[in-house]
């Protein structure tokens, strides 16, 4: 399943949406707030600036050391709620260690939240009302419609419980909606009988950035497969899945170019729907 083939083509069509808010005067813009010197979060968030350039968003960046104190954060933070020409922003995570990450990620306007990761946003999502969605959950799910995997009434398993993947993509692919209806059972890298579980499972998502976790005899026989878990090893980015997944699914993400390039596209998505309400 080519992520980034499916992000371009996105993309593309966003071109169009940007252009119906600059007739109406309305030039979309997108914020991004970076503490430290991590070379992958550097690299992300330089990727989802060329993203918006690419289709006529406006990016503005904050670019904080990592002796950067709390106060100082959430001062780039308000700077951004207030800033008129920043219909949405994020917070790059990780954050460097010492800085309380969920009081900071809570101080954003929840109408400006990117990531759609706001408590107030994350409440919206358990109760099936409309908002700005998590990005990685959303792009996974388009992935899958995309390439016209049947999610409804299907045994999906997620491997991961972290808030930016797991627990809301289980929210999202169980709701009665489209691309949810599913069955979704929530495991982790220390339940002891994962292999077990996994093997019932005609959709298995792995989020737990664990090199490998998910191996051809974990999976049935013709499952679809997504690997969003990523670490490093030096610079080489690792999938949580085995190359050999690609063996036994029918359908599996790249290591590269698989789940990434889909968070970047609902990125756009969630900054162009920020912008119509703006324009309202």
């Amino acid at each position: 399943m080519d992520g980034a083939l499916l992000a371009g083509e996105l993309r593309n069509s966003y071109k169009a949406r940007v252009a119906e808010l600059a007739r109406e005067g309305v030039v979309a813009g997108l914020g991004t707030i970076l503490v430290g010197d991590d070379g992958p979060s550097a690299n992300y968030v330089a990727m989802k600036h060329r993203d918006c350039e690419e289709i006529g968003i406006a990016s503005f960046g904050r670019h904080l050391p990592s002796s950067a104190t709390h106060q100082e954060v959430l001062e780039a933070v308000r700077e951004m709620n207030h800033d008129p020409r920043v219909d949405a922003f994020l917070v790059q995570v990780p954050l460097p260690s010492g800085l309380p990450e969920s009081e900071i990620l809570a101080a954003v306007s929840p109408d400006k939240d990117v990531d759609g990761l706001h408590p107030m946003n994350l409440g919206r999502l358990a109760l099936g009302r409309p908002g700005p969605l998590p990005c990685t959950p959303a792009g996974i799910v388009a992935l899958l419609q995309h390439y016209d995997v049947t999610i409804e009434g299907r045994e999906v398993v997620i491997i991961g419980r972290g808030l930016t993947i797991g627990r809301p993509l289980s929210l999202l692919m169980s709701l009665n909606c489209s691309g949810g209806n599913a069955a979704v059972t929530v495991v982790h890298s220390k339940v002891p009988n994962l292999a077990s579980i996994v093997q019932r499972a005609d959709i298995v998502i792995a989020a737990v950035g664990v090199p490998g976790i998910v191996t051809a005899a974990m999976v049935k026989e013709g499952a679809v497969v997504v690997g969003a878990g990523t670490s490093f090893e030096g610079k080489r980015l690792l999938s949580d899945l085995a190359d050999d997944v690609a063996d036994v699914a029918s359908l599996v993400t790249p290591r590269i170019g698989g789940v990434g390039p889909m968070t970047r596209a609902m990125l756009l998505s969630n900054t162009l729907d920020a912008a119509a309400r703006r324009a309202k």
